[in-house]
């Protein structure tokens, strides 16, 4: 399966203020918001404003300014969520690409996860 950008996905709509989201920050070009089926106490996403499928496309073809704005976004977060390091006992950031990567929305998104002990990074599957 290919992943190209669909201007219909769900966060291309939050962008566009047709669906409504608990926002938790915004810069210029990224929205934080809370997640509507969190995995944990702390379970905010990060997306930019730009239309990136993934990470990387986003981190190939995203300006300068907006992988700055995005990843100070992302500290911003976790220090106001209160997992920081420098505030709490810390999190995870993940985002997911492609089929391999269990991707739902063609948006890259980056999910911040903490309040809790998140366990193993992954379970091997044979």
């Amino acid at each position: 399966m290919s992943y190209s950008y669909d201007d219909n996905n769900i966060f291309a709509k939050i962008l566009r203020g047709e669906i409504p989201n608990d926002t938790v920050a915004e810069s210029e070009h990224s929205l934080a918001f809370r997640d509507i089926s969190p995995k944990a106490p702390t379970h905010v996403l990060v997306i930019p404003k730009g239309k990136y499928v993934s990470f990387d496309d986003f981190a190939a073809n995203a300006s300068d300014a907006e992988i700055t704005d995005f990843m100070r976004l992302c500290a911003k977060v976790a220090k106001a969520e209160g997992v920081a390091l420098d505030e709490g006992n810390g999190f995870r950031a993940i985002t997911n690409a492609g089929n391999d990567g269990v991707q739902e929305v063609p948006h890259f998104h980056l999910h911040i996860l903490g309040g809790r002990n998140i366990g193993p990074m992954l379970l091997m599957r044979e």
